[in-house]
């Protein structure tokens, strides 16, 4: 099953939920929004699907249509962007090190290993232990808040310092902190992670700036398990033809780390835990442009799809005018 966001002819936020395999959904009376609805369930200890299944609402929308005229939102969201917060993982797939070690290699000793190679290591050899305990830890980062999200459809802005602006796709885990500081996953979303990679090839420690950057992600809330094998596809679009296009893949079978690990690294830390918030952790990348030597320009379209997810998740590229900024004694 999948949740969408959407406005009402009045403004105001609706819910609709897509079984899987159906082109229309079903819009959920009276539910101003998919944080909302988590809210209830946890209030009657019942999941989050078991919730929407009994949900009345029988009014039927086309999801392609309002994919189409990007009318869809970002599929979760918080009333304060402050307690929505956006993480993610590197290295964590079978397919990403070579594009990592591509970029760093070109200022490393060719006969060492990186930095990013050894990390990858770690993950080959510890990243899924057996018996539920954690193992080895992964790569993680940290990108911003509510604030930095834009829904489906609406421009990722590069600011004007930066260096690069280049697409990631990515699945990512959503989580809700429930009353007593437990964390408890909706679902997956895909996103788009959207990196500086010509800062982060500049040297491994500015990994943390190239990551203070705007993302994307949805329109499809998908509920339930993520299936172990996902194939999609990454494109850019540039003057309306396609400029590059590459297959990507997820899930735990294609990965070097179990989602359960990288859970477990992200909210072993206690301010992780808060009450009331929503995280989005990314779970990492297979397949980036940059690792082709291509680089992105304004007005460049980003398209991401997997046909488990629902309509494709497409942004432009526009670049932010940013004034300087100075600090003042109070």
């Amino acid at each position: 099953m999948q949740l969408y966001q959407c406005l009402d002819a009045e403004g105001g936020k609706q819910v609709i939920a897509v079984a899987d395999g159906e082109a229309t959904g079903r819009v959920l009376d009276g539910v101003g929004g998919v944080y909302g609805l988590a809210l209830k369930a946890l209030d009657r200890n019942i999941g989050l699907q078991a919730m929407v299944n009994e949900w009345p609402g029988s009014r039927q929308v086309d999801i392609e249509e309002l994919a189409n005229g990007d009318e869809l939102l970002t599929p979760i969201d918080h009333p304060d962007p402050a307690h929505l917060l956006i993480t993610g993982t590197g290295l964590t797939h079978l397919g990403s090190a070579e594009g990592r070690d591509k970029m760093h290699r070109q200022l490393e000793d060719t006969d060492s290993l990186t930095d990013s190679m050894r990390m990858f290591r770690l993950g080959l050899d510890g990243g899924k232990p057996a018996g539920g305990a954690p193992g080895v830890q992964p790569e993680w980062f940290y990108k911003g808040d509510g604030s930095i999200v834009v829904a489906p459809g609406e421009a990722l802005e590069s600011p004007d310092f930066a260096l690069d602006g280049g697409e990631e796709p990515e699945i990512a885990g959503v989580y809700i902190i429930d009353n007593q500081g437990q964390p408890r996953r909706l679902g997956f979303v895909l996103g788009n992670e959207f990196s500086d990679h010509v800062t982060e090839r500049q040297n491994y420690l500015y990994l943390a700036h190239s990551k203070l950057r705007a993302c994307s992600f949805g329109p499809a809330l998908r509920l339930g398990d993520l299936p172990d094998d996902i194939r999609g596809i990454s494109r850019i679009r540039r003057d309306g033809q396609v400029l590059w296009e590459k297959p990507f893949l997820s899930g735990e079978a294609n990965m070097c780390h179990s989602i359960a690990n990288l859970e477990a690294h992200h909210f072993k830390y206690a301010q992780f835990r808060r009450p009331g918030d929503i995280h989005v952790h990314f779970l990492g990348t297979a397949t980036l442009s940059c690792a082709d030597e291509i680089t992105t320009r304004v007005g460049d379209i980003f398209e991401i799809e997997a046909e488990i997810f629902g309509p494709v998740l497409r942004n432009p590229l526009e670049k932010a005018d940013q004034a300087l900024v100075s600090v003042t004694d109070l």
